[in-house]
This record gives C-alpha cells, sequence and structure tokens, in this order.
C-alpha cells in the first residue's frame, strides 16, 4: 500500500485537474466497462499463473531444509561413532558450511556457482565416509545431495525467470489505458468520479504489484524481503542448528546473515 497510496494521489490530482479545466472528452459508455473487464481478466490470469508457481516455491525452502539437517544428522551419527577420525568432523564441518552458504546465497551474498561447486565437494566427504560408515548410509546421503542440488537449481530458475514478460506488458498497456480512461471520462459529480478512480486505481495498481511481487518469491535483498517473499525459516534454522553444533566441537563458526 505504500506504493500504491503515492499513485493513487495523482490520480486523484490529475483527475480534479482535468475536471476543474474542462479538458475531460470520453464519453462514459458501457464500451469503459468492457475494457475494465478485460483488464481484470487478463490480471487475473496472470495471477494464476504466478500463483501456481509461488505455491511451489513455498515448498522449496521446507525440502532444502530437510535434506540439508538429514545429511547433518548422518556426519553427527558418524562424528559419535568415529569420535577419533577427523574425516567424520571435516564432514560435519562441510556440511555446515554448506547451509551456511546457502542461508547467504539466498541474499545474493553467495554465488550459484559458488553453492554448486560446495556441493559437489560433498563427494570427496562421502569417499571419506565409506570406510567409516554402512554402504546404506552413504546411498541416502547421495540421494539428500541430488535434492539439494535439484532445490537448488529450481530456486535458481524461478529467481531469474519471469512469468512470461509479453504478457506483463499487455497487462501495464492495459491498466494504463483504464486509469487514464476514467481521468478523461465525463463523470458527474466530481464526488463519484472520485470514487471510481480511488477504487479502480487501487485495486489495479495494487494487483499488479502484487503479481510481481509474487513471481519473484526469492527477491531478498541486503538481509531484506517484499512483502510476497516466502519464508526460509527452515533454512535459517538449520544454519544455526548445524553453526552450533560446530562451535560445540571446537570448529569456528561460519558468518552469519540476520533477517
Amino acid at each position: 500500500m505504500v506504493k500504491v497510496v503515492p499513485a493513487v494521489v495523482l490520480l486523484v490530482i490529475a483527475k480534479v485537474a482535468v475536471d476543474l479545466t474542462g479538458a475531460a472528452f470520453i464519453e462514459l459508455t458501457t464500451l469503459m466497462g468492457s475494457i475494465v473487464a478485460a483488464t481484470v481478466f487478463l490480471l487475473g490470469f496472470l495471477l494464476a499463473g504466478t500463483l501456481a508457481d509461488y505455491k511451489e516455491s513455498e515448498r522449496l525452502p521446507g525440502e532444502l531444509a530437510a535434506s540439508l539437517e538429514t545429511l547433518g544428522d548422518e556426519c553427527q551419527i558418524t562424528v559419535k561413532n568415529k569420535p577419533e577420525e577427523p574425516a567424520a568432523k571435516e564432514g560435519l564441518a562441510q556440511v555446515a558450511g554448506l547451509a551456511s552458504a546457502i542461508h547467504q546465497w539466498f541474499y545474493r551474498k553467495e554465488r550459484t556457482r559458488g553453492v554448486m561447486e560446495r556441493i559437489g565437494a560433498l563427494n570427496d566427504t562421502f569417499l571419506a565416509f565409506e570406510k567409516l560408515t554402512q554402504p546404506n548410509f552413504i546411498v541416502r546421503m547421495k540421494q539428500e545431495q541430488q535434492n539439494i542440488r535439484r532445490i537448488i537449481i529450481r530456486i535458481d530458475t524461478v529467481r531469474d525467470t519471469a512469468f512470461v514478460p509479453a504478457a506483463y506488458t499487455i497487462a501495464e498497456i492495459a491498466v494504463l489505458v483504464v486509469l487514464v480512461g476514467i481521468v478523461f471520462c465525463e463523470i458527474e459529480p466530481l464526488y463519484e468520479a472520485l470514487f471510481y478512480i480511488i477504487g479502480l486505481g487501487s485495486f489495479l495498481v495494487y494487483l499488479m504489484l502484487l503479481i510481481r511481487d509474487l513471481d519473484d518469491p526469492f527477491s531478498f535483498r541486503e538481509a531484506a524481503a517484499e512483502a510476497a517473499d516466502v519464508s526460509i525459516k527452515p533454512v535459517v534454522d538449520v544454519d544455526e542448528k548445524l553453526q552450533r553444533v560446530m562451535r560445540d566441537s571446537g570448529y569456528p563458526a561460519e558468518q552469519q546473515i540476520t533477517g
């Protein structure tokens, strides 16, 4: 609403100026209602398309956190079973570092390539664990590695791909045409015209901004989230848990981000 109010205020000022100067030249007919209905239909189409991806995106941080915590649990089991083996603690440190890197990656503090390299580096950990744990544990850890890689690639795709850019252009033009049409439409009395301009202006501008926000649910910047950003609290919790485990084990903790 902070972004919508200035736009609506400008529309109200423009409408009052047009009314006072007698510059209105568009007659209010059923055609204007058809244009408004078509614009709302187009915005509804965009909202339905972006909402489907948004609902999927809501699940991804939780699945990512579950895979990271499973890897951490397997490493902790190995550390407890083989406390004299340095490879066990090194594997736990590697998983904790990966969790911290993913946390920073959401805020674009870490590049995707760096996160993927950390995921691939887990192969060395699995190789070292072959003599420390059972084969089925290694298989399960490889599966979680695959899940993490798949989710990171999916989030990166959602973050960098817009939903039908041409449709956004058409929708923005349609919203602009409707708002300009109402401003220059002959509606009497003035308070009735202001009612329409405030109501439709608020609705259309708000919906357009909401769709833009839903299209990028991972638009975290400088530890600040947009209104429609999905929650990454599960990833944050796993990161903090693994860093706490590492501190208790005598390893230095990774740099944290507060958000």
